[in-house]
């Protein structure tokens, strides 16, 4: 394992990316036109459009902030253009981006306007994309590489299959130095206390469990009808053959495995800064939602795991779909990326499985586009906490 190696960019941070994209990152949702404008203009940049920005306040403008500025870090991107619809937030984006080292330039439409913002921020665009094409890969070890993980339309084909191989891959790339982070906070309820117990230590453990309760406390309680308010578990999932989120809640925990325990609870969007292992991030189980802040996180490559089949993609972070399904293999093949039904069939055992995931994380690494980079999957869904002003 140790020996494992791939093809990455190395940026000027020392954090290896598999991807090598020029952003377009609009600071609010007004300056998603222009942003979209610049993109059209030059050819191999990508925009990346949202929905929020304008009179959020605290914790909610903290994450809206933490989420731009780590998805312009991600070192799958080289260079960003930012643009807002006013200077000093739009400058904040910027220097937080920026310390990462890469390329970074800010244009505020105010008092410019949308036609000469989009050519000045175009001219600037165009350069940043031509130096990016000439960086070149390098070999890297595995232990250089954060791969982030959630599941999605899970059924019980999740639980015996997809979900275990995702374990597998954890357990053997932790004892490696490979960074490794799960999410989905509410999906946990019902087995809350075996994911305590996976902390490394009891202080983490508690840490964990005080996020839990918060998000159950001031998220779920106060708003929900029934069960979760009639989503967890979602129609999918019923259909799939799970009645209770506790079901649910024991499948979703075999991503991280036997062996692996997590060293530290992050906020949404917060960069790990505890070095190689296993993390645990406070996020929504909605399948767009949690790969964005994972990917504001710093990591470059994610693995879902599905049932009943989900098309989810991210613009900066390739998705890796796996599932144990044979009917979603038959019905939704084109989403899938890693077949491991034979499990069911018992054609291959628990650490082929893992050692297929590796090497399919591997290949993508190396420049494979996953299923949902191919049929143009890029949900970029910002995360917020509450009204605005």
């Amino acid at each position: 394992m140790s020996d494992l190696h791939f093809f990455g960019y190395r940026r000027e941070n020392g954090r290896v990316g598999i991807r090598n994209h020029v952003v377009i990152l609009p600071l609010d949702d007004l300056s998603n036109a222009a942003c979209e404008a610049v993109a059209n203009n030059i050819k191999g940049t990508l925009a990346l459009p949202h929905h929020y920005g304008r009179l959020q306040f605290g914790e909610d403008l903290e994450l809206h902030f933490r989420t731009l500025i780590g998805t312009g870090a991600n070192p799958n991107v080289a260079a960003v253009v930012v643009i807002g619809i006013e200077p000093a937030w739009t400058a904040r984006v910027v220097d937080g981006i920026a310390q990462t080292g890469k390329p970074v330039q800010g244009f505020a439409i105010e008092q410019h306007g949308d036609i000469d913002t989009i050519a000045t921020a175009s001219r600037v665009a165009k350069d940043f994309l031509q130096t990016a094409s000439e960086l070149s890969r390098e070999k890297c070890p595995i232990s250089d590489l954060w791969v982030s993980h959630k599941c999605g339309e899970s059924d019980t084909t999740s639980g015996m299959g997809a979900n275990p191989t995702v374990g597998n891959f954890i357990d053997k790339t932790d004892a490696v130095g490979v960074t490794n982070c799960f999410g989905e906070t509410s999906e946990i309820t019902g087995a809350e206390h075996l994911c305590r117990e996976r902390a490394a230590t009891k202080e983490i453990g508690d840490k964990w469990f005080a996020t839990w309760q918060a998000y159950m406390d001031e998220v779920i309680e106060p708003h929900k009808t029934s069960d979760l308010s009639d989503s967890q578990p979602t129609k999918g999932n019923i259909e799939g053959g799970l009645t209770t989120i506790e079901e649910k809640a024991m499948g979703n925990l075999l991503k991280i495995g036997k062996k692996a325990r997590y060293i530290d609870v992050l906020t949404p969007a917060e960069t790990p800064e505890k070095g190689p292992g296993l993390y645990f991030m406070d996020t929504s189980s909605a399948a767009a939602e949690c790969v964005t802040l994972q990917a504001a996180g710093g990591f470059a490559v994610h693995i879902f795991p599905t049932g009943q089949g989900n098309i989810i993609g991210n613009p900066i972070e390739p998705v890796i779909k796996v599932t144990a399904n044979p009917r979603t293999v038959r019905t939704m093949g084109e989403h899938v990326d890693l077949d491991v039904s034979g499990l069911l069939r018992r054609e291959m055992n628990l650490d082929q499985a893992g050692d297929a995931l590796i090497d399919m994380v591997l290949r993508t690494c190396n420049g494979r586009l996953t299923a949902a980079e191919a049929l143009g999957h890029r949900e970029f869904v910002m995360t917020k906490l509450y009204r605005s002003a």
